[in-house]
């Protein structure tokens, strides 16, 4: 895993923590942090798999 992947992976994580945090405490605008936050992550993999790709690993 390169770094891309890593730091992906970890706003993911991150996200989905804001995300359960604001369900449980009622907060509308951490929950839609969180959410966004897992889709940074999400996006950050993707390009890193597109670099992979295009670097023949």
């Amino acid at each position: 895993m390169d770094k891309d992947r890593v730091e992906g992976s970890a706003k993911e994580i991150k996200g989905r923590i804001k995300e359960v945090a604001g369900k449980v405490l009622g907060d509308a605008k951490l929950e839609s942090d969180g959410k966004a936050g897992q889709a940074a992550g999400k996006i950050q993999n993707a390009v890193a798999g597109v670099k992979d790709t295009l670097k023949g690993k």
